[in-house]
């Protein structure tokens, strides 16, 4: 409901004393970045899919090897013969699951979002990578919206809100 992918059942979606709708729904997405459990990889570049859907003459080289850097991916781009123009293959059949990953997590830190979602993004990262990748994100998106999906509640230390689903009920852990 939030990405705006279903419309609620009842009530209204409301950002900033603002009903999302038909008209502003396309302006809402814009402002969000989302990484899944499960990250779709085209049969391109690393640096196509960082800068997925931008127009590679528009892709910003310097932005790429920055995102790539913050989301702990550099080492598998220093190690590839062709750098950030190295293959993935379809769905990136070459990476583990924990690159792939972390090149969804490029791709969301590329666009700068006022709003990040992250629905399991660091659960195929070792611990060492995921404490690394999670105190940048959480270091530097301080004045920016990130809503964590967890099941790990060690990592529940980053938020500042908690709020549990369960059993199609919400409550309200750390307010």
């Amino acid at each position: 409901i939030i990405m705006g992918l279903l419309s609620p059942t009842n009530g209204e979606m409301t950002i900033d004393n603002k009903k999302i709708n038909n008209e502003n729904l396309a302006s809402w997405q814009a402002h969000i970045a989302h990484v899944p459990q499960r990250v779709y990889l085209s049969d391109g570049t690393i640096q196509e899919n960082i800068a997925f859907g931008i127009p590679e003459s528009q892709i910003d080289e310097k932005r790429i090897k920055k995102v790539a850097e913050e989301a702990q991916i550099t080492t598998l781009i220093e190690q590839s013969k062709k750098d950030h123009q190295t293959f993935l293959g379809e769905q990136g059949v070459r990476l583990s699951g924990g690159q792939i990953q972390r090149i969804g997590i490029a791709r969301a830190l590329y666009r700068e979002p006022p709003l990040l979602i992250l629905d399991e993004a660091t659960n195929a990262l070792d611990q060492k990578t995921e404490k690394k990748v999670l105190d940048f994100i959480f270091k530097e998106f301080n004045n920016k919206t990130v809503i964590f999906c967890t099941h790990k509640k060690k990592l529940l230390k980053y938020c500042n809100k908690i709020i549990k689903v369960k059993d199609a009920q919400i409550s309200i852990i750390k307010n």
